[in-house]
């Protein structure tokens, strides 16, 4: 009775995910509270103004974070949301959507709701990570009908660079850009592109939203800019128009807090930020010289730790949580082919995620 698309496995897992802190309200992060609430109580939000690509001050602050023209911006309650909008938008079922390996699990799940078939294409690490581009040349078929990167890609921290996007853009395909984590950079990274939008490309989707560029997943408001050629964009408008006229899904009070909540979440996205870089180097540290290296990242929340091959990842977690009582995400929850992989958030309290960096030191040197 029920779809083969929303079939999943119900085997019981055995590790908390929550501990590994993704959250970023259950973290002591500071928050402007007062004047997010006073934001919120706007009373033109008793008004219902339904408005297919959001209310047009609303896209116009949406606009800025990316540097596109208000006009080809809309609103989306969030990425996941977006992904889902763009997967209806430009495939049929069974077509195909190529992806970055490794990356975040979600977008097979995204897909297959929308009867999208996922096909990967490699990330190498060879002290830095690379976008392999043949990879990308092998994968696309005749029912290939987008190509989605991730700046900065998630769990590994590699920005796109600009060389690389044009490579992906000169497929003629369109380019699904998630941006979220674009604000957080552990370092300078020069060739790195602030945008999709910067590049030129058949057809350019960028994506962004309040979950991570100010700490709020609560709020549900996402945006993403279309660029491209001219003729392209218009008739791409036209057919999202026609698909967000459908839900409607943005709540009228976020759209008019819109332009005062990404101002006030500087104050959260700033000690983000100093937050991230410090785990990031404690963590580096904290390995230096042991069996277990932190692999470059040049952005993002997390850190990949790659660990000695004595053993599997899902043992080494266990034995991790078990003896040293720290939950970790092992590499293969986000498609990493090879093992032992750990990855952590580096959105841990910095004292947690130093004891959490320390005990994983005394597992790597009994090892």
């Amino acid at each position: 009775m029920l779809s083969r698309r929303t079939a999943h496995s119900t085997e019981t897992n055995p590790f908390f995910l929550s501990l590994t802190v993704a959250n970023p309200t259950d973290l002591e992060l500071p928050y402007n509270e007062e004047a997010i609430l006073a934001a919120l109580a706007d009373r033109r939000s008793l008004r219902y103004e339904p408005e297919p690509f959001g209310l047009p001050h609303a896209r116009s602050a949406a606009a800025a974070t990316l540097g596109a023209p208000a006009s080809q911006v809309v609103l989306t309650t969030s990425t996941s949301e977006a992904y889902s909008l763009l997967f209806k938008l430009l495939c049929d079922p069974d077509d195909d959507v190529l992806i970055p390996e490794p990356s975040y699990p979600l977008f097979e799940q995204l897909a297959q709701f929308e009867s999208v078939r996922i096909v990967p294409y490699r990330l190498l690490y060879d002290g830095a990570w690379h976008v392999e581009l043949d990879s990308i040349r092998r994968a696309i078929g005749p029912r290939t009908k987008a190509i989605v990167v991730v700046s900065p890609n998630n769990p590994t921290g590699n920005y796109v660079k600009r060389d690389e996007l044009h490579a992906i853009a000169e497929h003629g395909l369109p380019i699904i850009s998630d941006e979220v984590f674009a604000e957080y950079n552990l370092r300078d990274v020069p060739g790195r592109v602030r945008s999709a939008i910067e590049v030129d490309g058949e057809l350019m989707f960028a994506l962004n939203g309040l979950s991570k560029l100010c700490g709020m997943p609560q709020m549900k408001a996402g945006w993403m800019a279309v660029t491209g050629r001219s003729a392209r964009v218009e008739e791409t408008l036209s057919r999202l128009e026609m698909l967000l006229d459908s839900y409607l899904s943005v709540g009228t009070p976020v759209q008019h807090a819109l332009s005062r909540l990404i101002r006030v979440g500087e104050t959260t996205r700033s000690v983000i930020r100093t937050r991230i870089r410090t785990n990031y180097h404690r963590a580096v540290l904290a390995l230096a010289n042991s069996a277990a290296t932190v692999l470059d990242a040049e952005g993002g929340w997390y850190a990949v730790i790659r660990l000695p091959r004595v053993d599997t990842e899902t043992n080494l977690a266990l034995q991790f949580l078990e003896e040293h009582g720290v939950f970790v995400h092992p590499g293969h929850f986000f498609d990493f082919l090879d093992e032992p992989y750990f990855v952590v958030s580096l959105l841990t309290p910095e004292l947690e995620f130093e004891r959490g960096m320390l005990e994983l030191r005394k597992m790597v040197d009994h090892l």
